[in-house]
């Protein structure tokens, strides 16, 4: 727990060193922060956040810089959420009021990195989690090919990788059981229903079907690709480009977007706006990289997950709140074209 004196001073530092991008000294940090204390004792406390791990001082430089702890904290406790201007959330309505869903999609991507001035993702909407029909079909022993058709009559194939070998006959009862009773129905409530009916079943042909039922629902409820708008703007930003392996891991980032996905898809789980801060999350590529993300809905359904990726430095208080007000308005005009 810090005391009123020194998190008036780390909250001072955190918004000198976002405003300017250089490491902040005693004499700054008495002259900002209101505070009536002497250089020296600036010091002293400085001295402590440091210790505390909340701060760090740069070999080139006698002041101080936030760690990925001291955002963390700075984020959590002491930002101060800044309504948007009236003409940037007049301009997110406005460019967002298209018909096609995927021009939404590019459409808030490009608004997020155009309001930020960082880089703006977006996941495309997750298929619902509806099936028409299941099939098994044995390929060898202990290794079975999952088929799954949506309603559309798109057809999708998994390998499922079993402890024991399945008979045809077996395959065939499983298949039909899960048509019969679940055919429709969205994977979330199929494995709610499978679990208290598991127990009126034997148990191998209940193991199978758990099996089937989760990798069905992981094949079509993944965001199948995310779109990127204005990754650009981060190659101006030294403390993520400062040399050619953070230049290389940024780009990684872009181009191979498993690892973008992973993290859109983990912060889907949690409602509302989350901070994912590098150095603290393995999901983030790089300690001197943020992500700001927050889920959309179609018709009170999570599809997907929209953000902003920038450095450690960014103006959370600004940020923050249009993350949250795209996230809202991507929600109202895809529920509205459902």
């Amino acid at each position: 727990m810090l005391d009123p004196r020194a998190r008036t001073l780390l909250k001072t530092l955190v918004e000198r060193h976002i405003a300017e991008g250089q490491p902040v000294g005693s004499r700054t940090l008495s002259r900002w922060s209101g505070l009536d204390l002497s250089p020296a004792t600036v010091r002293n406390v400085m001295s402590d956040l440091e210790e505390l791990g909340l701060i760090a001082s740069p070999h080139t430089s006698s002041g101080r810089v936030p760690t990925p702890r001291g955002y963390r904290l700075f984020v959590d406790t002491m930002v101060t959420v800044q309504p948007l201007k009236v003409e940037d959330t007049a301009a997110i309505q406005g460019q967002l009021q298209v018909d096609q869903p995927q021009r939404v999609i590019a459409s808030a991507a490009q608004l997020l990195s155009s309001l930020s001035n960082f880089a703006g993702v977006v996941q495309t909407p997750k298929r619902a989690s509806v099936f028409r029909q299941v099939e098994f079909l044995r390929l060898s022993e202990k290794r079975i090919l999952l088929i799954l058709v949506t309603p559309d009559g798109d057809v999708q194939n998994r390998l499922l990788a079993t402890e024991r070998d399945y008979a045809p006959s077996q395959l065939v009862e499983a298949a039909n059981i899960i048509n019969a009773h679940f055919a429709g129905q969205d994977f979330r409530a199929v494995q709610g229903a499978l679990a208290q009916e598991l127990a009126a079943l034997r148990e191998d042909i209940g193991l199978l079907m758990q099996r089937a039922v989760t990798a069905s629902g992981e094949m079509l409820n993944h965001g199948d690709d995310v779109v990127i708008f204005g990754e650009r703007n981060l190659i101006g930003v030294n403390e993520l480009t400062a040399n050619m392996d953070q230049l290389r891991s940024l780009f990684d980032l872009f181009e191979q977007k498993t690892r973008l996905i992973q993290l859109l898809d983990a912060s889907g789980h949690a409602a509302g706006v989350q901070i994912f801060i590098g150095g603290e999350s393995k999901l983030v590529p790089m300690e001197q990289m943020s992500v700001i993300t927050a889920p959309y809905e179609v018709d009170g359904r999570i599809v997907g997950t929209l953000g902003v990726i920038g450095p450690t430095r960014m103006d959370y208080e600004r940020v923050i709140p249009i993350v949250d007000i795209t996230a809202r308005l991507v929600s109202t005009v895809l529920s509205a074209a459902h």
